[in-house]
């Protein structure tokens, strides 16, 4: 069995997320969402939406409309994965085992006559792509779980696959019925494919999206119980692998493996909390030696690094983080945690995020330690 040092399996994870070497901008988004294989969808935005700063990371400076608009363009759709994910359409298929589960169980946490679904399907068929407002409404007036019978039933034929969503307004779901938007080959498998060959192919991909990986990990990716990753590995063409201090086994993408050491350059960025090589906060754990956590929903006072704190990826290891935020055209970072030989590569980050994002300064709020402040102001210009 090959045996991997801790770095070496961080270079060829970082290398299999498109964070080593010179950015690859030529097939665009749309290629690097087929390397990614899922891209995380999150309502939270503070530089821009998760989605937008996936792309980011790795591509640079691309436009946030053409970003946008790959995402959205008739070749991806959104379903649950890790998360609500962004997925290259192909995959359509491969979650036929998922949308099984889904009818079997009926409602997910609301139920309504079925009549409602009736009401959707014939709407959309009639009338085209639709929101949940244009439909009739997502509330019934009351908090935000307190759903009318429309959302009920659309989000209930989405789970299940009567509909699908290949875009978003305003972040709203759009709807519409799959035969409509999806491509033909991916509807010509529809759910042909067994419980266990959906989970087969989803866990190759997971672990060439990962590029080295736990079972734990590979199971996180999709949100898939460890025993049916267990029960389909042997037939993934995935290579065990041992990693030194990973106490656990392994598995590795062979094309990767084959491609020999990673060369190029490391990229220098800030993560969105959603992304990929930080969303399983065990794993960032075990690959960085950084303990990640978001704190959105931590109430204000006990927030230690902010509400949406990006963490610093540069020379391949996780160095800082910092909560940003924007008051016209001034990046705030209002909290900044550094490691000091990092202070550069954070002067960096800070002053291409802003760049993007359309900002012509960067701001100063708490920054640890506070005797990285003046090497940062000064990297800075500030």
């Amino acid at each position: 069995m090959l045996e991997l040092t801790a770095d070496e399996a961080r270079r060829l994870a970082l290398k299999a997320q498109g964070l080593i070497g010179a950015p690859d901008r030529r097939g665009g988004v749309p290629a690097l969402l087929q390397r990614l294989a899922a891209v995380q969808l999150d309502t939270i935005s503070v530089l821009a939406r998760s989605h937008e700063l996936v792309a980011y990371a790795r591509l640079g400076a691309v436009g946030r409309g053409p970003v946008e608009a790959a995402y959205w363009s008739g070749d991806a759709f959104e379903y649950w994965a890790h998360a609500a994910c962004i997925l290259p359409a192909e995959q359509w298929p491969l979650f036929a085992f998922r949308r099984r589960h889904f009818r079997a169980r009926g409602w997910r946490w609301h139920a309504v006559d079925r009549s409602a679904c009736d009401r959707v399907l014939a709407r959309l068929d009639a009338e085209g792509p639709m929101t949940s407002t244009d439909l009739g409404g997502a509330k019934k007036g009351g908090v935000w779980w307190d759903w009318s019978d429309v959302k009920i039933a659309v989000e209930y034929l989405l789970d299940t696959g009567a509909v699908v969503c290949t875009e978003r307004r305003a972040w709203k779901r759009v709807y519409d019925l799959p035969a409509r938007v999806l491509p033909a080959a991916a509807l010509a498998v529809g759910d042909d494919l067994d419980d266990a060959e959906c989970r087969r192919r989803l866990v190759t991909i997971a672990g060439r999206a990962l590029g080295v990986a736990t079972l734990g990990d590979l199971a996180d990716f999709h949100r898939l119980k460890q025993v049916d990753v267990a029960a389909v590995l042997p037939d993934t063409g995935l290579v065990p692998v041992a990693v030194r201090s990973w106490n656990r086994p392994a598995w590795a993408d062979p094309d990767l493996l084959a491609a020999g050491p990673p060369r190029g350059r490391h990229r220098t960025t800030l993560l969105s909390p959603f992304d990929t090589v930080v969303w399983d906060r065990a794993r960032t754990e075990r690959m960085f030696g950084f303990v990640h956590r978001l704190e959105a929903y931590t109430p204000a006072p006990k927030r230690v690094h902010g509400y949406f704190a990006m963490p610093l990826l540069a020379g391949g290891r996780l160095l800082g983080r910092v909560d940003p935020g924007r008051d016209g055209a001034t990046l705030i970072a209002k909290t900044l945690s550094v490691e000091p030989q990092a202070v550069p590569a954070m002067a960096r980050a800070l002053r291409e995020a802003a760049s993007w994002t359309g900002c012509d300064a960067v701001s100063l709020g708490e920054v640890r330690p506070a005797s990285a402040r003046p090497a940062l102001e000064a990297a800075l210009g500030t």
